[in-house]
């Protein structure tokens, strides 16, 4: 019965998933990202027809975190990775991401950006929220940076995305991290690091 035409999510008269089913996945993918959709490089066309027919019967009412809810763009760097006399060998081995639609050459490849919707993405797809270590700030700027996967770990304070990558380019950081474990099972593994110095 799937192949009926037209729509077949409830309460959503507006929304033609046949028309959605007609697009290329490229397109489905910057209509996702339009709606402010989080994480769709690894979804399949059928999961993207879902998602932004879901987004568009909700009149695109994601945004309910502000500022923070739009697509934060790529950063200063257009997302390419910063290097200096303290680059790791890791940063070197590293593929370099600078789009939303950058895909790991393959399962457990180390990565590396400055993407601001690259980090976040990744992050939200992990239940991460942006976060400063308590107690090591600078006057009124932010402490040591990291991501919150929700652990109990009373030593975080969270913080919004626009104050964390204001910090993250100001010291000129980079993200480097992966996507998958050399299994295929989602990887957290994550970690900052200044080219120009050996702390980040």
């Amino acid at each position: 019965m799937s192949d009926k035409p037209g729509n077949q999510t409830p309460n959503t008269p507006d929304v033609s998933e046949t028309e959605l089913r007609e697009m290329k996945v490229d397109e489905l993918r910057q209509e996702a990202k339009d709606e402010n959709i989080s994480g769709t490089s690894g979804m399949r066309k059928e999961e993207l027809v879902q998602e932004v027919a879901s987004a568009r019967s909700q009149g695109g009412d994601n945004n309910d975190g502000g500022a923070d809810a739009g697509d934060l763009g790529a950063g200063p760097e257009g997302g390419k990775i910063r290097h200096g006399d303290a680059s790791s060998s890791s940063l070197k081995y590293s593929q370099e991401v600078t789009s939303t639609e950058d895909e790991p050459e393959r399962e457990g490849r180390s990565l590396a950006t400055t993407h601001h919707e690259v980090i976040r993405q990744w992050a939200e797809e992990r239940g991460g929220t942006p976060a400063a270590v308590e107690g090591t700030e600078h006057g009124d700027h932010l402490g040591v940076l990291r991501i919150d996967f929700g652990r109990d770990d009373s030593n975080l304070r969270r913080v919004s995305w626009e104050e964390w990558f204001k910090t993250f380019d100001g010291r000129r950081l980079n993200f480097i991290y992966q996507e998958q474990r050399t299994d295929g099972t989602q990887s957290n593994f994550f970690r900052l690091e200044n080219p120009e110095r050996e702390d980040a």
